[in-house]
């Protein structure tokens, strides 16, 4: 193939996918809900649930797991899902490698998944004693609850986690990063600092808005007041140059974790987190991105017990294939 062709194949393959993209964002009809469902190892598995509204689900395939994690997990369980719509065709998830019942610092390392359906996905395993040997990071106690997104100004998936150790070089959960590589089958190089709030972070949720704006939300795990603090970017690569919101996001007034923001079908956002001490998600608007307020609590209970997951918004053909798939009994 004459180099000239190849450029312009690639270039054409480029636009496509680019097309694709943005015809799927205006046909989106529905929102699909990824999380797990507690702390018991048959708790610890991806599940899919749906909703029309953002706020009220309806749970795929009975409630049941859609992959089970002792086929993709080293730890054989997994929690903390975050699943992205990409750039290229792809849905791409991360996990947390992790039985919390084996102990809270049991936690190595992490799952990458790919999917051109959201039905079959690929897997692949990071498991940091192993990849990082010689490093401060062969000691990582926790891998906690990474994410993607996709990094316009390096053109790469951006995976971002808290790590700790316990040989002390990272004495608190600071949030890392790392991209990933062409496949999504592994990380390149050493993880980065990617910010440092000076006492422990954890549960990073990371959108972008219509002006281009990166909003980074985190929980204050290590502070006596817990809550949900913000930064906001315009270049992900430098975290020093990024502003803090003042205040907390939300006076959520009890102990939540697992924040998630979403677009919302109708405009605006939504922002919701795991109430996991009184058994309900609480979801709460915003028409910027800065200033939320309480909308519902959605009440968790039966075969709905979700615990940290994350929400996109999907086509009606997607959920009909979703459906399909991981059929209900209703």
């Amino acid at each position: 193939m004459k180099p000239n062709f190849r450029k312009r194949l690639l270039a054409a393959v480029v636009i496509l996918a680019a097309s694709i993209s943005i015809q799927a964002k205006n046909n989106m009809s529905a929102y699909l809900f990824a999380y797990f469902t507690g702390n018991a190892p048959e708790q610890e598995q991806i599940h899919f649930a749906y909703s029309y509204d953002g706020f009220n689900f309806e749970l795929l395939n009975d409630g049941k797991p859609i992959i089970g994690s002792d086929t993709i997990a080293i730890m054989k369980g997994v929690r903390d899902p975050h699943i992205l719509r990409g750039h290229d065709g792809y849905f791409y998830m991360v996990v947390t490698d992790m039985q919390c019942s084996r102990g809270w610092a049991s936690n190595r390392g992490i799952v990458l998944m790919r999917s051109k359906d959201m039905v079959t996905w690929e897997h692949h395993t990071v498991h940091f004693p192993e990849k990082y040997k010689g490093t401060n990071l062969e000691h990582v106690t926790r891998v906690w609850a990474p994410q993607t997104i996709f990094d316009e100004k390096a053109q790469k998936y951006l995976i971002y986690f808290s790590l700790l150790t316990d040989d002390g070089s990272i004495p608190y959960d600071r949030v890392y990063y790392a991209y990933a590589n062409a496949d999504f089958s592994d990380l390149e190089g050493t993880p980065e600092v990617f910010f440092d709030y000076q006492q422990a972070a954890i549960d990073t949720d990371i959108v972008q808005d219509q002006f281009g704006t990166y909003h980074i939300f985190f929980k204050t795990e290590g502070s006596k007041v817990k809550g949900l603090k913000q930064y906001v970017a315009r270049d992900l690569s430098d975290w020093k140059s990024w502003r803090m919101i003042d205040g907390y996001c939300q006076d959520t007034k009890e102990a939540v974790e697992g924040s998630g923001v979403f677009p919302l079908l109708e405009g605006g956002w939504c922002l919701m987190y795991d109430c996991y001490m009184n058994g309900h998600y609480q979801f709460c608007k915003s028409p910027d991105l800065l200033f939320f307020k309480a909308y519902k609590n959605t009440e968790t209970k039966g075969a709905f017990t979700p615990r940290h997951g994350t929400i996109m918004q999907i086509t009606k053909k997607e959920l009909k294939r979703l459906q399909k798939a991981f059929p209900g009994s209703k």
